[in-house]
């Protein structure tokens, strides 16, 4: 058998068109008649998709209509567990293979319903260019779920096929295969102008014009135009307008640029306006930083018993107060007894 396994091989390998390359695999492709599932390369060379996941995806785009594909099912027909397979859907479902959602029956019975789609993009993107629009006969629009859905019960082989049950056909509240890409058509945010000072003196733009001059001698690649450097003159004095040192600003304008860098003056644009430095804080502001944020209550010494006691303002301590109070109202007892009397 081995022999004749190798032969086959051999002879096969004859067969190959082409010259045969020197390293790699060598793929020897036979026509499939019958029992095969047409999968595209966006599934089995996914970049983010586990290979768990690509092979769980191929398993269940070869099964027919109505098989149920639930975790549990899955696992009886994989040799993978319950725990890779629930995480191979979800990689499925996150890249929009898989679609769950929950379905309500006419007997107020919920199921979980399960779609598959073999090229999610085409959804995303179902029309074609103009030129390559061919005109077709009129057909019917297809519906996402059918109106007659086969129930296939696991039952012994003596026993009766279950009828097909009746469904109306139900649109689920959120679309089936969202975008996570928006198209090329969906308007763009505008970009935010670049920062200007608040008054562009002539020292001002002197000293932003010998910083972009210069830039070239320290990164070649940022060899900018007259005009470019005319257009980018008030950004960078509105980073000089905030204190920001010439080495600084250099630095975040020069530092670790793509390579190759074919549009300097577009980069040199987006640092200038999205890593402005904040204005510098004002006197005001570093006076309220100073202050303390409690106020001790100073100490105070008792007019009648020299004791020190906390007090905003002199005076006497609170025993005194205290004591001074019950005099009054032993003078006020003493006057109205007295009244009573005469």
């Amino acid at each position: 058998m081995d022999t004749q396994q190798n032969t086959a091989l051999t002879r096969a390998l004859a067969e190959v068109p082409g010259p045969l390359p020197t390293s790699g695999v060598i793929h020897i492709s036979l026509p499939h008649t019958d029992r095969f599932t047409v999968v595209g390369n966006h599934l089995a060379q996914h970049p983010h998709l586990s290979c768990t996941a690509v092979g769980i995806a191929v398993r269940i785009q070869s099964l027919p209509q109505g098989t149920e594909v639930s975790i549990k099912a899955l696992a009886a027909r994989c040799q993978e567990g319950e725990k890779r397979i629930a995480a191979a859907l979800r990689e499925l479902e996150a890249h929009g293979y898989l679609q769950r959602f929950r379905h309500r029956l006419p007997g107020e019975r919920v199921i979980t319903r399960t779609l598959f789609c073999n090229q999610p993009a085409a959804l995303v993107h179902p029309c074609r260019p103009a030129a390559e629009v061919r005109p077709r006969p009129a057909a019917p629009a297809p519906v996402r779920v059918p109106a007659v859905i086969p129930v296939q019960a696991p039952a012994p082989e003596a026993a009766p096929v279950a009828p097909p049950v009746s469904v109306p056909p139900t649109t689920p509240s959120a679309p089936l295969f969202v975008p996570r890409v928006p198209p090329p058509t969906a308007p763009k945010t505008p970009r935010r102008p670049l920062p200007q000072p608040s008054e562009l003196t002539p020292e001002l733009g002197r000293a932003a014009t010998a910083l972009l001059s210069d830039l070239h001698r320290h990164a070649p690649q940022f060899a900018l135009s007259e005009a470019d450097v005319h257009r980018l003159v008030p950004g960078v004095a509105a980073w000089l307008e905030r204190e920001a040192r010439p080495v600084a600003i250099r630095r975040a304008l020069t530092d670790d640029p793509p390579h190759p860098l074919k549009h300097p003056a577009k980069l040199l644009t987006y640092r200038l306006t999205e890593l402005l430095p904040p204005a510098p804080p004002g006197v005001d502001d570093l006076a309220a930083l100073a202050r303390p944020r409690v106020t001790v209550t100073p100490f105070q010494t008792c007019d009648d018993c020299d004791r020190a006691f906390r007090s905003p303002a002199p005076g006497h301590c609170r025993d005194c107060r205290a004591e001074h109070a019950e005099h009054v109202e032993h003078a006020e007892h003493a006057e109205h007894a007295q009244a009573a009397a005469a």
